[in-house]
Formats: structure tokens, sequence, C-alpha cells
């Protein structure tokens, strides 16, 4: 059974860190480009950040970039979406999903994901 589960998750002020993790069993995530993905209440899913399988290129929405890093650790099977200078807009809830390339959202399997609040 093929299981992705987030983690990391949380209340941070606005200006702080965290740091979430999806760490996959059932599946090789090295077989995969990974994104992580938010959606935020009355608002459409937003692919924001993505890693690929092979050279490890990554991707990251404007909203996002030089904020957001996204990284992975092939031993552990899982990947990380380093997040810090967030923002009240950041708030949402972020899940991970596996894809064939970061050029195409369309995702294979995907978690359930963890809730983000940024808020003072």
């Amino acid at each position: 059974q093929v299981q992705l589960v987030e983690s990391g998750g949380g209340l941070v002020q606005p200006g702080g860190s965290l740091t979430l993790t999806c760490t996959a069993s059932g599946v090789s995530l090295d077989s995969y480009a990974v994104g992580w993905f938010r959606q935020a209440p009355e608002k459409q899913r937003e692919g924001i950040s993505c890693i690929s399988s092979t050279d490890g290129d990554t991707y990251h929405k404007d909203s996002v970039k030089g904020r957001f890093t996204i990284s992975r650790d092939n031993d552990k099977n899982s990947v990380y979406l380093q997040m810090s200078s967030l923002r009240p807009a950041d708030k949402a809830h972020y899940y991970c999903a596996t894809l064939q390339y970061c050029s195409d959202w369309s995702y294979g399997y995907r978690g359930q994901g963890t809730q983000v609040t940024v808020s003072s």
C-alpha cells in the first residue's frame, strides 16, 4: 500500500520558518519527481515547488521563490520543504505528491497534507 505522509505543519508567526517533511512507504520517491502543493480556503490548489527525479533540479513558484527550498533524501525516502519568511498569505493546507515531471503538475500519489497557519 502506497502512503505519503506529511508532517511539520503548525502555527508560526509572520517571518517565521517551518520545515515540512513528506515520507513515503510502498513507493520509492526517487523514481518520481515530487511536488509540494497547497490549497487555501476558497482558492484553487497550486503547485509551489518541485524536485526532479533525475538530476535534482528544483522549481519554485514565483510567490515562494527565495523563501522556500525543496530537497530530497533518497535514503530516507523523503522530500522536504523548508519555508522561511512566512507570510499570512502562505496559510494553507500543504501536501506532497508524486509527479512524472516537474513540468507537469498532474500528480499520482498524494498525501493527506498538513496545515500551515501564519498568524501573529
